[in-house]
């Protein structure tokens, strides 16, 4: 079977954040600018492609599905601004570019960041949905965003950096045990990375009219993704090069960042890979749906190199 050709939806994906974000030439011209650099800047756009892919799988159109495509990128960048910023990860390079701390100034950069997350709420208020589905794609994307989600996961991450994968999250078990250590780092990591790929997959089901069924096998395939996405991550740092990711490589070992290969190992972490493409590969094999697009971006999120 032939791979679908993502670059359509890129192209909407691109064309919705470009219509939501502010004139340039306009007054404050710097903030502007500033949301502009954090968003516009060749982003893998995965959260608006499975947007896209769940929308459409359960037979939405995609230009009922622009809104929240275009909002749930808004939150990521926004939180990409602030993860670089000295304070949290002090990295100068994003998807090639310099960071926006780097290009404007750190007061910009929180500005920026903080103006891009409002933005998305303002933009999911105009989704053609009912009303009542507006309401819960609002919900959804608060949770992944706040303490229960990305916010809380980052949190986490801070409490961990230093420690090289034995933090202990917990004060009720052993830190030498090396299971509880696991449940706690995908605990970290469904709350900082997977919450908000699980809101998008959520967020096209939404607009889909998912049935309770079909909605929760959309979150097993969502949650096992959102897990796989942060182990190839984790991998690539130490396997990849600047030029390759975009962003600096190696900087998880050199802050002692609570990895999983810190914790498992190369080699386990892999077959960990393995063991949640499969969950997702069941999730979808059992869906009632056309999920040609939701394997593929599966497929991207354990192969891809950047």
């Amino acid at each position: 079977m032939a791979a679908p050709d993502f670059a359509p939806w890129r192209a909407r994906a691109e064309a919705a954040l470009e219509h939501a974000l502010p004139d340039p030439a306009t007054a404050p011209q710097r903030l502007h600018a500033a949301m502009r650099h954090g968003v516009l800047n060749g982003g893998k756009r995965m959260r608006p492609l499975l947007v896209y892919a769940t929308g459409t799988a359960l037979g939405a159109c995609e230009a009922d599905l622009d809104a929240a495509a275009a909002a749930v990128e808004l939150v990521h960048c926004y939180s990409l601004i602030h993860d670089d910023l000295p304070a949290m990860d002090d990295d100068d390079l994003r998807r090639g570019q310099p960071t926006v701390h780097v290009a404007f100034d750190e007061a910009t950069a929180i500005l920026a960041g903080d103006a891009l997350q409002t933005l998305a709420f303002e933009l999911l208020t105009t989704a053609p949905q009912p009303a009542e589905r507006r309401v819960a794609m609002l919900a959804e994307l608060a949770r992944a965003s706040g303490v229960a989600g990305m916010c809380g996961g980052q949190a986490l991450d801070i409490d961990a950096t230093g420690k090289g994968g034995q933090s202990g999250f917990s004060q009720v078990k052993s830190h030498s045990d090396p299971l509880f250590r696991l449940a706690d780092l995908e605990r970290l990591h469904a709350l900082k990375t997977g919450a908000l790929l699980r809101c998008a997959v959520r967020l096209g089901a939404l607009a889909g009219n998912a049935t309770p069924a079909q909605a929760a096998l959309l979150d097993r395939y969502a949650d096992a993704l959102g897990l796989a996405f942060q182990i190839r991550d984790d991998l690539l740092d130490i396997e990849g090069d600047a030029a390759t990711l975009g962003k600096t490589a190696g900087k998880d070992a050199a802050q002692a960042k609570a990895t999983f290969p810190a914790l498992l190992g190369a080699d386990a972490s892999r077959a960990r890979l393995g063991e949640l493409s499969a969950v997702m590969q069941q999730a979808l094999a059992e869906l009632d749906a056309d999920t040609g697009a939701l394997h593929a971006l599966a497929r991207q999120v354990v192969e891809r190199s950047h």
